[in-house]
């Protein structure tokens, strides 16, 4: 995205794309159109779309250089609240670092929220961004469908009582026409990765009963025998074949016939071996399929076989550039497993600004294989840890 000149004494505006949340990357087969913008409305008329959702209660910063002052990053967090000065430097901190640590030039600085809320961080970003080197082009606040600048003191451009916010702003119009939607808040985009209710999760506890009961049934049979590895190596065949299958089905425009696949698949990748086979399949030329893919069997998986397929839709929505998805999938993930390694490691990972060129596989499937040779990489079963109806 690039920047026109503006108007008004405002210097010019690099055109932003999170909740740390790069945009996408250059090998992208759908990319947003490009928007160029120039003034603070431009910009605001934009953030919403490449977030995802209307942003309340936030800071965005938004990181821009060469060429063409294009923004590479645009970083999200929650406000303090109540306002901690302790917070609101730990924050601007972390944001500068990130900035600066991935070679941005320029950003911009916006807070969406009153001006008690807001005020203590913006000035925070301020200093930091000072003693940082860090040129901030606009510090903006934003609240009920206006907003201000803490840096233009010209009424005629930016009065006391703010500058109106226009719904209709081109620069939105023509995202709206490309089709990328803007959710009501950061919730309503956390409600598209959540629980199935009802009917649907009534039946895909049975279905993962049913999963449950056939891994504990082969696995009782082999013991009996004195055979359990066997047993072990015949459901890690069973796992990687639903793998297989459900990328197949994906890819082609299909999703799960029934619910009794997906409860196979989400207990099958509790072994390592068999969630690490399907995140190196992870080619980025399908990641739109595999965001369907790991959406479903995240929304509908039972909370014991939650974490893995979370992971693998966050880092999916990461080589998306979609931040904000991958984290409100990290957060389903550590709720349900605080200490899951894959999902801290990406936490982390994302939180450091990295953009989606990095979402690299971890390694081949056959690399995969010989890593973990003869071991299996299943946890201890049984696996009947259902949790409480609800």
């Amino acid at each position: 995205m690039t920047k026109t000149p503006p108007p008004g004494p405002h210097p010019p505006l690099p055109g932003p794309h999170s909740d740390q949340d790069p945009p996408p990357s250059p090998d992208s087969q759908d990319r947003p159109p490009t928007v160029q913008v120039g003034s603070p409305a431009d910009v605001l008329a934009v953030v919403p779309h490449l977030l995802g959702f209307t942003p309340s209660k936030s800071l965005i910063m938004l990181g821009a250089g060469p060429p063409l002052d294009r923004v590479a990053l645009t970083l999200r967090f929650d406000l303090p609240d109540p306002p901690s000065p302790r917070v609101a430097r730990d924050i601007a901190q972390h944001a500068v670092s990130v900035l600066t640590g991935q070679q941005q030039a320029l950003a911009v600085a916006i807070g969406y929220g009153p001006g008690p809320l807001v005020t203590p961080i913006t000035d925070a970003v301020r200093k930091a961004a000072r003693r940082a080197g860090l040129e901030l082009r606009d510090v903006l606040r934003v609240e009920d469908g206006r907003f201000w600048s803490y840096l233009c003191r010209n009424p005629d451009c930016c009065p006391p009582q703010g500058v109106p916010i226009d719904p209709g702003h081109p620069a939105g119009a023509a995202l709206d026409a490309a089709g990328l939607p803007v959710l009501p808040d950061r919730a309503a985009l956390a409600a598209t990765v959540g629980p199935l209710g009802g009917l649907s999760r009534r039946s895909m506890r049975d279905a993962t009963r049913r999963a449950e009961t056939h891994a504990i049934s082969l696995l009782g049979q082999a013991s009996r025998s004195g055979r359990v590895q066997d047993a072990r190596r015949l459901v890690l065949r069973e796992g990687l074949s639903a793998v297989a299958d459900a990328l197949t089905t994906y890819r082609q425009g299909g999703r799960f016939a029934t619910d009794d696949q997906v409860a196979w698949l989400a207990l099958a990748l509790t072994s390592l071996r068999i969630r690490d086979d399907a995140w190196a399949r992870m080619d980025v030329d399908f990641r739109d399929a595999h965001t369907r893919l790991w959406t479903d069997v995240t929304r509908r998986a039972e909370p014991t076989y939650l974490p893995a397929p979370a992971c693998l839709l966050a880092f999916t929505a990461w080589q998306c550039g979609n931040g904000a998805l991958a984290n409100v999938a990290l957060d389903r993930a550590v709720a349900a497993d605080p200490g899951y390694s894959m999902a801290l490691l990406l936490r982390d990972t994302i939180d450091a600004g990295a953009p989606p060129s990095l979402a690299r596989l971890p390694m081949t499937p056959e690399e995969v294989a010989a890593s973990y040779g003869t071991e299996d990489g299943f946890p201890t079963l049984p696996p009947a840890r259902l949790a409480e109806p609800g």
